[in-house]
C-alpha cells in the first residue's frame, strides 16, 4: 500500500500544487513558459541520458517494444481519425482529438515508474520514450500538414523530428551506455539535473489544465478520453502479450500508452491551427480521469 502511495499521491498532488501556484502565486505566463523550457531541453533530457547510459543494450527487448508501442499507436491514430469522422469533426478539432488520442504525459510515467518499478523502471521508460516520441511526432505533424497546405516537407518534418531533444537525449543515452557511462563527475551532475525533472514539469502541467471549456463538447472529449486511457493500452498489452514481451517491459510499455495526453499539445494546436479550446478540454479531462484509470492499470500490471 505504501508504495501506491508514494506512486500516486505525489504525482496528482503535484499537479493539484502547480494549479495553485498558477492561480495564486506565480501567475506570469513568462515564469511557466520559461520553467517548460528548461525542463523540456535540459532536465527530462538529463534523466533519460542518466537512465540509458547505465543500460546493457544487447539485454533490452527493443524489438518487442517498438512492436507493441508502434501497432498501438498506428491503431489508436486509426481509431482517432475515425472517432473524429463519427462526430463530424474539422480538421482543427480533428488534430485535437487525434493528440488527445495518442500523445502521452511521460514526466507522469517516470514518476509512476520510478515509484513502483525503480531504476528499471525509469530505464524501460527511457526506451519507450525514444520509441513514442518520434512515431507521435511525425503522425501528428503529417496530419496538421495535410489539412493546411495539402503537402508535407520531408526536410522540415525529419528536422523536427532529429532535433527533438527527447530524441537526442536517447541516442547519446545509447552511445554513452556503449561507451561504458558517463564519466565520474559528470554522472553526478547530470543526475541530479534528471531528479529536477519531474517535480519541475509536473508543476508545470498542473499549472497548464484549466477547467474552462469542460463543457464544451463533452461527448468528444468523454470518447478520446476513453479512447486514450481504456482502449490504446489495452492494445498495447495485446500486442506485448501476442510478441511474448517478459512482464516489466509489458508493464511500462503499458503504463506510457495509459498516460494522459501531454499538456503541450495544447501549444501544438495553438501553433499549428488546431482547435485550441476544445485541446485544452480534452487535456484536462484526461488528466481528471487518469485519477482512476492509472491506479487500476498499475493495480493490474502489477499482478501480470
Amino acid at each position: 500500500m505504501t508504495h501506491w502511495l508514494d506512486a500516486f499521491v505525489p504525482v496528482f498532488g503535484l499537479l493539484a500544487l502547480g494549479a495553485l501556484l498558477r492561480r495564486r502565486l506565480l501567475r506570469e505566463d513568462a515564469i511557466w513558459a520559461g520553467i517548460e523550457k528548461l525542463v523540456f531541453w535540459v532536465l527530462l533530457p538529463s534523466l533519460i541520458v542518466t537512465a540509458l547510459s547505465t543500460m546493457r543494450l544487447a539485454e533490452l527487448p527493443v524489438g518487442g517494444l517498438a512492436g507493441s508501442i508502434w501497432g498501438a499507436l498506428l491503431a489508436g491514430t486509426a481509431l482517432s481519425l475515425l472517432l473524429a469522422r463519427a462526430f463530424g469533426a474539422a480538421h482543427p478539432a480533428t488534430t485535437s482529438i487525434l493528440q488527445g488520442g495518442i500523445r502521452f504525459n511521460n514526466l507522469m510515467g517516470f514518476a509512476i515508474a520510478g515509484a513502483i518499478w525503480g531504476a528499471p523502471g525509469i530505464a524501460l521508460c527511457a526506451i519507450c520514450t525514444g520509441l513514442i516520441v518520434p512515431m507521435v511526432q511525425t503522425i501528428t505533424t503529417l496530419v496538421f500538414a495535410l489539412g493546411g497546405e495539402g503537402r508535407v516537407r520531408p526536410g522540415r518534418l525529419a528536422k523536427q523530428v532529429l532535433l527533438n531533444p527527447l530524441i537526442i537525449a536517447c541516442a547519446l543515452g545509447f552511445a554513452l551506455s556503449v561507451l561504458g557511462g558517463l564519466p565520474p563527475g559528470l554522472q553526478p551532475a547530470v543526475r541530479a539535473l534528471g531528479q529536477a525533472s519531474v517535480a519541475l514539469g509536473l508543476l508545470c502541467v498542473g499549472a497548464a489544465l484549466t477547467l474552462k471549456g469542460l463543457g464544451d463538447r463533452p461527448l468528444v472529449q468523454a470518447a478520446t478520453a476513453v479512447l486514450k486511457l481504456a482502449v490504446v493500452p489495452l492494445m498495447t498489452l495485446a500486442l506485448a502479450r501476442l510478441l511474448g514481451l517478459d512482464p516489466l517491459p509489458t508493464a511500462i510499455a503499458v503504463l506510457l500508452m495509459a498516460l494522459p495526453t501531454a499538456a503541450t499539445s495544447y501549444v501544438m494546436a495553438r501553433a499549428m491551427g488546431g482547435d485550441a479550446p476544445l485541446m485544452a478540454a480534452i487535456t484536462t479531462c484526461e488528466h481528471a480521469v487518469s485519477i482512476l484509470t492509472l491506479p487500476v492499470w498499475v493495480w493490474l500490471l502489477s499482478r501480470y
